[in-house]
């Protein structure tokens, strides 16, 4: 333990220290300006980003662009992990079905995408347990909905602050098709995929909140049937 008991008092401690924080319950490790903490809880185990040492970093990336990278992809593993064992559940059909092929496959390549530009410096995937979401066809809809306008917002909040314009060019690209997501698992849960004229961005913060409710990432990996599923959305 760190001495953080909550997560709110982690959250606050690594506002201060300019930290990047995702959720957790546990640290592991002390909090400083070279080393960026993504933790992932639920009262489980942490999640470290780390960067050593001051200048660039690998392949010429600014550590400011290293470490909202490393942020897109903590969401692009929760993303990909959640629709690859709901394809292989094999619990879903028609038309769900059918489209997590399609977005399991997609997300996959901006995991693989972001591992290939990251390089040595890309965050290790996490563990999940998705709650029996990805195994019963309404709950699996309304958690992929949720998770896919998190996705959006949170692509979002990071792009203006971007330093590189490649990667800029690069995740604007992303956000587009994960928005692209969003509006066709909304209109397979059967509401509208867009309500709003302008869509607002999301703050990390509020986004490691909500990745923390969720509590899908975990110790262990775990696919386990549940006639009423923890999370959905």
């Amino acid at each position: 333990m760190s001495g953080h008991d909550s997560f709110d008092e982690f959250l606050a401690a690594a506002d201060r220290d300019g930290a990047i924080v995702e959720t957790s319950a546990q640290l592991e490790a002390a909090l400083s300006r070279r080393r960026l903490l993504v933790a992932a809880a639920a009262g489980a185990s942490a999640v470290l980003l780390t960067q050593a040492g001051p200048g660039r970093a690998a392949g010429g990336l600014s550590h400011s662009d290293t470490s909202i990278l490393n942020y897109a992809l903590v969401l692009e593993y929760l993303q990909a992990s959640f629709y690859t064992e709901a394809e292989r559940s094999g619990a879903l059909s028609g038309k769900t079905a059918r489209a997590v092929r399609v977005v399991g496959a997609v997300e996959r390549a901006h995991v693989n995408a972001f591992l290939k530009l990251l390089g040595s410096d890309a965050v290790k995937r996490p563990l999940f347990d998705f709650q029996g979401t990805t195994e019963q066809q309404q709950p699996f809809l309304k958690t992929a909905v949720a998770l896919e306008d998190l996705a959006v917002a949170a692509y979002k909040g990071q792009a203006p602050k971007l330093r590189s314009r490649a990667v800029l060019a690069a995740a604007v690209g992303i956000h587009s098709v994960e928005a692209r997501h969003a509006a066709w698992m909304r209109e397979l849960f059967g509401i509208k995929p867009a309500v709003h004229a302008f869509d607002q961005p999301a703050s990390r913060a509020s986004i490691n909140q909500v990745v923390a409710s969720t509590h899908f990432i975990a110790r262990q990996p775990r696919t386990k049937a549940r006639s009423k599923p923890k999370y959905t959305g």
